[in-house]
């Protein structure tokens, strides 16, 4: 199984302070404005020359070029590993749902960071806690990210029921109505994170921890074969099906109606068969997606974590599924073969 160490954890914060701003000295410099001077000579006043004007241009500064974050997988050197299919994505695996067998898998232990597929484990425990989904919550401070600064349309103040908040956590990935979930727990929100954790650990799920609901927080890491326990368990659970899968929709804040989108444009694509997806990004977890889904006549369940580009993880689902619908069942094995072989 691969940890990523608080050594990898040390090395990316330095590396985002040495690809962020120039130093202070050179950012003094090159905020400097040079102004136009103009200087008189008592000489050329005497012999009836006209004033001299010097003037000096600004200095071109060539603008900062800022490298994007290394995810935890890049500095762990997952991305070296090659596989048959040539994904994008670091960690993958996918498991027959009803049979338990695997079909591909590639870093599956590998515990990583998991950005927003955290809400999937948020939105079990809300369900299975009977609480009532037509109680109205209100978003407070409390539920304004500080950890990553992303911005949320839900403002301090609006009103939503549980089940409105619910549903755009897991359709939109709304960051605002995971934690305004936890925080309105029974006992608020470290039990809600205790829950979490406690329900993590009936599962089967050693490799994974959680300390808060929205997945903004690096802290929050687990590993395939984990979160493909987590998708079995949530598929069970109609309301997580229903929601997760939901195209789009509209809620009332106020005078304002506003739309939210699924993040996962696969459950638009009439080619697909999603019963549950969840989709996940912070720049240390990089492009993630859990998915159940209908292929070549089997349930399926599909892991991807930490692919690098926007639309690698779909692409990745993509791939995965041309190869399943056009293999035989001895190509399967071969391939298997080999991933085993290349790990």
């Amino acid at each position: 199984m691969i940890r990523i160490s608080p050594l990898f954890t040390f090395v990316l914060v330095v590396a985002s302070l040495l690809a962020g701003p120039a130093a202070a000295g050179e950012k003094n410099k090159s905020s400097g404005v040079s102004k136009t001077k103009s200087a008189k000579s008592s000489s050329a006043a005497k012999s009836g020359r006209q004033t001299a004007r010097v003037s000096s241009k600004r200095p071109v500064v060539a603008a900062t070029k800022v490298e994007p974050k290394a995810s935890y997988g890049q500095l762990a050197g997952l991305h070296d590993t090659q596989d048959p299919l040539d994904l994008k994505s670091s960690v993958a695996l996918v498991v027959d749902q009803d049979t338990h067998e695997v079909l591909f898998r590639k870093n599956e232990n590998a515990v990583l960071p998991i950005a927003s597929l955290t809400k999937l484990m948020t939105g079990l425990v809300i369900t299975e806690a009977r609480l009532p989904m037509d109680e109205v919550l209100v978003i407070t401070q409390d539920d304004v990210d500080t950890e990553k600064g992303s911005r949320s349309r839900l403002n301090v103040g609006t009103q939503l029921s549980r089940g409105e908040l619910l549903h755009l956590a897991l359709m939109s990935s709304e960051n605002r109505a995971a934690h305004a979930l936890g925080r309105t727990y029974p006992g608020g929100l470290q039990a809600f994170v205790n829950q979490m954790n406690i329900r993590a650990l009936s599962l089967g799920m050693r490799d994974t921890r959680y300390v808060e609901p929205t997945g903004l927080s690096s802290r929050n890491q687990s590993s395939a074969k984990d979160l493909a326990t987590l998708v079995a368990a949530a598929y069970t659970d109609p309301t997580l099906r229903e929601l997760s899968t939901s195209p789009g929709h509209e809620v009332e804040v106020g005078r304002r109606t506003l739309q939210y989108n699924n993040t996962n444009r696969l459950v638009k694509n009439p080619t697909w068969d999603i019963g549950l997806q969840k989709t996940g990004y912070i720049s240390e977890a990089g492009q993630c997606l859990v998915m159940q889904a209908k292929v070549a006549g089997r349930k399926l369940i599909m892991v991807f974590l930490d692919s690098q580009g926007k639309l690698s993880r779909i692409a990745d689902a993509e791939r995965v599924r041309r190869w399943l619908e056009n293999a035989s069942p001895t190509s399967i094995s071969q391939t298997l073969t080999a991933v085993k072989a290349s790990s």
